[in-house]
């Protein structure tokens, strides 16, 4: 069988139109301890958001999660003739690495494809993660969309796309020893290349301090179009993170794209330190969704969110941008790029 690289297919950027978003409803009380009931409503905006320009595809465990998360939905305004509920029960809510990676190849009899790797909760941190594990399965079955399953473990928020070619990722999570200790780097890419359908990895090495996910680079970098990247930059030089962020921004501005081109580099800060129990949290601006109509920005109740928006506001003329409070749901790990999978439209 060939891989979706010799079949034509490519994964498109997020930046391109979708069909729609997949989420996976929010229901492990272990991810928010003491707090899940507090990350309803503003995770019921996100969905609102998602809702005014594309379908928003929601796994859910059974009728009763199903009518729990109605009621939040409707109570935030969200439009539910553009909300569908799939029973696919999950074990927690991080659809943008457990979720389905679809590419597409438009002059193909089939149009769209999903790729199902190998998921373990972020290097066995978590278990049980059984159920998350088949949830592209199950999509794929759902809509006859044919699965391909090249048998590692890769998570969506360890990637980032131009749709030109390139992808981006990191050392730290990537070439981490409890995701594929069988495989070296070179190895690692010949599986981007094929299953992907990507020309080209760049490397950075690191992920923010509090990162469960050992350096997921949706936290850190995102491709805004095909040659321009937002990173984000620790400008306290007294933060752990700030030499973490620079030796990222200096191999950054090493890389050329397949045409030769250096990246657009746009820098974006860092929002202050977010500490709940005691715990250093992976805050990040960088973690926003863009959307058919909105870029959907994590803001932090912090002096620099104003900042930060303006800056995505600039990368992103056709879209509108959006702030919501993520200081509950930053408690899970993640925020609203990590709960979400983009579904293109073709």
């Amino acid at each position: 069988m060939k891989t979706p690289k010799e079949a034509g297919y490519y994964f498109p950027a997020e930046f391109a139109p979708h069909e729609a978003t997949w989420l996976s409803w929010p229901h492990k009380e272990a991810s928010w301890p003491g707090k899940i009931d507090a990350i309803y409503p503003n995770y019921s905006r996100f969905v609102k958001y998602l809702a005014e320009s594309e379908k928003v595809r929601i796994n859910i465990a059974d009728p009763a999660m199903q009518a729990a998360a109605t009621t939040h939905l409707l109570k935030a305004g969200v439009d539910l003739s553009q909300v569908q509920f799939f029973v696919h029960p999950t074990n927690d809510a991080w659809c943008r690495d457990h979720g389905p990676a679809f590419l597409v190849n438009p002059s193909a009899a089939v149009k769209k494809v999903i790729v199902d790797w190998g998921y373990n909760a972020w290097g066995n941190k978590y278990p049980p993660y059984d159920l998350d594990d088949v949830i592209p399965t199950l999509i794929g079955k759902h809509f006859g969309i044919p699965v391909y399953y090249p048998g590692i473990v890769m998570e969506g928020g360890s990637v980032e796309f131009n749709g030109k070619g390139t992808l981006l990722t990191s050392t730290a999570c990537l070439l981490n020893e409890n995701r594929n200790p069988h495989l070296n780097q070179q190895q690692i890419e010949s599986y981007l290349y094929q299953y992907y359908g990507v020309e080209q990895v760049l490397w950075v090495a690191e992920g923010i301090v509090g990162d469960d996910t050992d350096g997921h680079i949706d936290d850190t970098v995102r491709f805004v179009n095909e040659d321009t990247v937002i990173t984000v930059v620790e400008e306290n030089v007294h933060d752990e993170n700030h030499a973490l962020l620079q030796a990222n921004l200096k191999q950054l501005q090493q890389m050329r794209l397949l045409n030769g081109k250096q990246l657009n580099i746009v820098e974006l800060p860092m929002p202050d330190a977010v500490v709940y129990e005691d715990q250093r949290l992976p805050a990040s601006y960088a973690n926003f969704y863009i959307s058919n109509k909105y870029v959907i920005v994590p803001v932090f109740n912090c002096a620099k969110d104003e900042k930060a928006l303006q800056i995505i506001a600039g990368c992103f003329p056709e879209r509108q941008v959006v702030g919501i409070d993520s200081t509950d749901i930053i408690w899970g790990l993640g925020s609203f790029h990590c709960l979400s999978q983009q579904e293109p439209l073709v």
